[in-house]
C-alpha cells in the first residue's frame, strides 16, 4: 500500500488539512481501483507515511466510511469497502429516483449559461480517453444541470451516492463498449433542458440511471463469477 500512496499523494494538490489530505490520498486510491475492497488500511503505516499521528489518519478513515468507501471490522481494523451487486443495485435505483426529481426541478427554471456549461463537460467527455476522465466529466455534466434546481442538500446526496459507486463505474467505463449509447442518452438529457422540459428531463434522466445501474450489476455478477474481487 506504502508505494500506491506514494504515487498518489506525489500529484499536485491544495493546501488541506492534514485528516483532508489523507482522505483525499486514499478516497483517489480507492476510487482508481489501486486499493482493491477488502485491502487492509493499517492505521500506523499510514500515519508513518504522511508524517502525522494517528488522530488525522482515523479521521480520515471514519470520513471514508461515511461515504461508504471504508468498513471497521472488529478485530481487524479499517479495510477497503466492497458492495454487493444487490446493495449497487438499490443505490443506483434511489439515485435514478434522486436525479429524476433534481433533473425535474432543473430543467424548469436553467438558464443558457448553466446550459453552455453543461455542454461544455458533455465535450469534454466525448474527448476523454480514460476511466478517471469520463468519471469526473459525467459527474460534472449531471451536478451542472441539476445545480439549477437550487437543491444543494439533494446535490450533496447525489455525490454521496456517486461517491460508493464510482469506482465500480469506472471499472466499468474502462472495458465498455456502450459509449456511444451513453453521449447519444447525454445529449437527449441535455436537449430536454434546452427545451426547458421538465417532464422529459426527468424521465430521460431516470432511465439513464437505471440503464448504468443495470449495466453496472451485469458486470461486476460476470467479473466476480470469474474470481475477481471489487
Amino acid at each position: 500500500m506504502s508505494t500506491v500512496l506514494e504515487l498518489i499523494s506525489a500529484q499536485k494538490m491544495p493546501r488541506l488539512s492534514a485528516s483532508d489530505h489523507v482522505a483525499q490520498t486514499l478516497k483517489k486510491a480507492i476510487v482508481d481501483g489501486l486499493l482493491p475492497a477488502g485491502e487492509l488500511l493499517r492505521q500506523d503505516e499510514i500515519a508513518s507515511h504522511f508524517h502525522v499521528s494517528k488522530i488525522p489518519v482515523r479521521e480520515a478513515l471514519k470520513h471514508l466510511e461515511a461515504k461508504g468507501l471504508v468498513t471497521f471490522l472488529r478485530n481487524r481494523g479499517a479495510v477497503v469497502a466492497s458492495l454487493s451487486a444487490a446493495e449497487i443495485d438499490e443505490y443506483m435505483e434511489i439515485r435514478a429516483m434522486l436525479e429524476a426529481r433534481a433533473a425535474r426541478l432543473a430543467a424548469a427554471q436553467i438558464d443558457d449559461q448553466t446550459i453552455e456549461h453543461a455542454r461544455q463537460h458533455l465535450d469534454a467527455f466525448a474527448l476523454a480517453t480514460d476511466a478517471s476522465g469520463w468519471g469526473e466529466l459525467n459527474w460534472l455534466f449531471h451536478s451542472t444541470l441539476y445545480s439549477a434546481a437550487g437543491r444543494p442538500i439533494l446535490l450533496a446526496e447525489i455525490r454521496t451516492l456517486y461517491n460508493k459507486v464510482e469506482r465500480y463505474v469506472r471499472a466499468l467505463l474502462s472495458v465498455t463498449t456502450e459509449m456511444p449509447k451513453t453521449q447519444h442518452e447525454h445529449a437527449a438529457i441535455l436537449d430536454a433542458f434546452v427545451r426547458r422540459d421538465p417532464d422529459a428531463a426527468a424521465e430521460l434522466t431516470r432511465a439513464h440511471v437505471l440503464e448504468a445501474g443495470a449495466s453496472l450489476v451485469n458486470y461486476l455478477n460476470e467479473h466476480r463469477s470469474k474470481g475477481g474481487n471489487k
